[in-house]
């Protein structure tokens, strides 16, 4: 794991000054790598590649970046693992390629490979998360490359005749070409998915690498560069729908456990301390289990609690983790605790972001890697088998309303919108005691609420997009912008499935996971040198996933049925079958409590109207009704105090 960057600049005499320059660029990665660091220029052609080591694989010199193929056409920075990178040394051998190998690290493998194979070919032939750059010598052609599920970050952008690329943009900023223009388009996409989805970035003229992406340019202009997938999650969900898999229940789960279990298997390939984290539901302990039963030694496992209600699953995994035998290691973390990383996070994420798990993600890192180096996570579970319970509301409460025509749901919204959240909480109040318990609802009204923008809705598309827009109306709020399409709003980037739930799953994976899921735990993790590994994310688990018939991701309105019935095999059900939690935080309360002073500071009237990127009024509108306690708006205050307190942080950019 690695921070890597460079540039390419093209001009005539451009090779002035590239060592300086990316040494500069590379200092500001150096959370991601503090083992070590490399630099190679070619002042000819105005070509600077720059690495910052964390070193996992390989600790010797053998492993030092940026790192030449043995005939010297290649060099090349990466960032990641390639998990089966011993197989393709013994495919290499096996089809009678012979190579002096100088050390045992992935980064060489994928030298020989790229030489004996060709880049495409060597990328579908690997298993594992990275980001590249490599550089022909021969041809001068630069290659830019990210792994098939979006594991690590890459961006990019022409500034000029210059291409700047790197790990994250705060490494691009350091380059003297780079100008920041704050792209109020990409503000507008902030505003509604509180993360900015590829390929846009928050600044104008820079991009982030699609993933499954190859980016190459051929002659030092950017109008011979090309960019094309040599992977995507579309197709493979083509490719799944024509071999479904037909077995048995058991032969399912026992396929599952196998698949799984080889992936970890190949992610426990480390050369320093690793562990997992471990909360103590289904995604977690399915991992750890699965880690466990492959180690000689109790396996090193990290979960942070909180004292508030209903925020806390300490004790579930500190119960999983007894039961599993792993080496636990728990860290109970005040409010005072949670709120001193707000102030990080701008420099943390180097350009907006809002997902408030955003906090506990950074503080579990940072307690892991007091002990280990690595740690693996069970990310990507919702997405691959069903998770999330927007999926199971697909297939009963959207599914339910269909059968009302359309003016008759408007009509019942109408109804919904005419009562105030407050009056919809008093009436809750007094029917309670008229009503079975399962069906005494918390804040009754806000949810009366949303039910009436769900019932407009005129296709399972919509219904989707409402979920996962935080501002329905962005581009009404930030000044000047329109809002780009995205993979939600561009019915050509959608898979073709019929099933709402599984079409819903399959837009979660190309847009929910790698932008805003897999940022929160790269760049939380990264900035304390911690690498983390995504089992579920190995290409041939999720294709196997997509192969599954929904009955066995979603049964008896539960989802995740088959990862539950593996699980099963290791953990009795009493200690992980409870209702879903998340990662969440109090946030609502926090914004009326000990975050009101700061937060009222970032949102006053006066301040947004100078800055003049947001219309004031909402936004002052929203607040208020937060503060009395009539609505949660902690969503969509949390997207703007956290763009602002990045601007606050970067006021350079304009």
């Amino acid at each position: 794991m690695c921070g890597i960057t460079g540039f390419w600049r093209m001009e005539r005499g451009g090779g002035q000054g590239l060592r300086e320059q990316v040494q500069a660029m590379s200092t500001r990665l150096k959370h991601r790598g503090p083992d070590d660091c490399g630099f190679w220029c070619d002042e000819e052609t105005g070509i600077a590649l720059a690495q910052q080591r964390l070193s996992v694989l390989d600790l010797s010199e053998a492993g030092h970046q940026p790192m030449p193929s043995a005939c010297g056409r290649y060099v090349a920075v990466f960032n990641g693992e390639i998990y089966n990178h011993v197989d393709l040394r013994d495919r290499l051998a096996g089809e009678g390629v012979a190579v002096a190998w100088r050390g045992h690290s992935d980064t060489e493998t994928l030298m020989a490979c790229f030489v004996a194979w060709g880049v495409e070919e060597t990328l579908r032939s690997c298993v594992g998360m990275f980001a590249f750059a490599l550089w022909d010598r021969q041809r001068r052609e630069l290659t830019l490359g990210r792994d098939r599920m979006g594991e690590k970050p890459l961006y990019y952008g022409w500034q000029g005749d210059t291409l700047i690329f790197g790990s994250e943009l705060k490494a691009l900023k350091a380059h003297p070409a780079f100008r920041a223009e704050i792209d109020r388009d990409a503000l507008a996409l902030f505003l509604r998915h509180d993360c900015i989805p590829a390929p846009h970035t928050i600044y104008r003229g820079f991009h982030k690498l699609r993933p499954g992406y190859l980016l190459k340019v051929t002659s030092g202009s950017r109008r011979e560069s090309q960019q094309w997938p040599y992977w995507r999650y579309n197709e493979a969900v083509d490719s799944a729908s024509a071999t479904q898999f037909g077995g048995t229940d058991q032969e399912a789960v026992d396929a599952l456990e196998h698949r799984l279990g080889d992936s970890i298997s190949t992610q426990l390939l480390s050369d320093v301390p690793l562990g997992a984290f471990l909360s103590g539901g289904i995604d977690s302990s399915t991992v750890v289990a699965l880690m466990q039963a492959r180690s000689r030694r109790p396996v090193k496992t990290f979960t942070i609690g909180f004292a508030e209600d209903g925020y806390d699953e300490a004790a579930h995994a500190r119960a999983v983790a007894a039961h599993l035998g792993t080496e636990h290691t728990e860290l109970y973390v005040s409010p005072d605790d949670a709120l001193s990383v707000i102030p990080k996070l701008p420099s943390i994420f180097c350009e907006p972001f809002a997902d408030s798990s955003q906090i506990p993600t950074y503080l579990i890192s940072q307690l892991a890697r007091q002990s280990v180096t690595v740690a693996l996570s069970g990310d990507g579970g919702d997405e691959l088998f069903g998770g999330y319970n927007r999926y199971l509301a697909a297939r009963t409460t959207w599914g339910r309303m269909q059968h009302l025509p359309l003016p008759a749901r408007r009509a019942l919204a109408g109804a919904l919108r005419a009562v105030t959240p407050g009056a919809w909480d008093n009436i809750m109040e007094r029917v309670k005691p008229l009503l079975p318990r399962k069906w005494h609802l918390a804040r009754a009204g806000e949810k009366a609420h949303k039910l009436s923008e769900v019932l407009t809705l005129s296709s399972g598309q919509d219904y989707l997009l409402n979920l996962a827009s935080c501002w329905k109306d962005p581009a009404s709020i930030v000044v000047g912008a329109r809002e780009p399409a995205t993979v939600l709003t561009d019915p050509a980037a959608w898979p073709r499935i019929d099933d709402l739930a599984q079409w819903m799953m399959a837009m979660d994976a190309l847009s929910y996971l790698p932008d805003d899921i897999l940022v929160k735990v790269d760049r939380s993790a990264m900035a304390n040198s911690l690498e983390t590994r995504v089992p579920m994310l190995d290409h041939r688990v999720v294709e196997f996933a997509l192969r599954m018939p929904l009955d066995l991701k979603i049964r008896d309105g539960q989802g995740k049925w088959i990862l539950r019935q593996v699980l099963h095999r290791y953990v009795p059900k009493e200690l992980i079958e409870r209702p879903k939690m998340g990662f969440a935080l109090p946030v609502d309360q926090w914004l009326r409590g000990p975050l009101r002073e700061w937060a009222e500071a970032l949102l006053s009237e006066k301040r947004l109207r100078e800055e003049g990127f947001f219309d004031p009024a909402p936004i002052r509108r929203t607040w208020k009704e937060h503060l009395s306690g009539r609505r949660n708006w902690q969503r969509q205050l949390w997207t703007v105090l956290m763009f602002q307190g990045w601007l606050e942080e970067n006021q350079g950019a304009s």
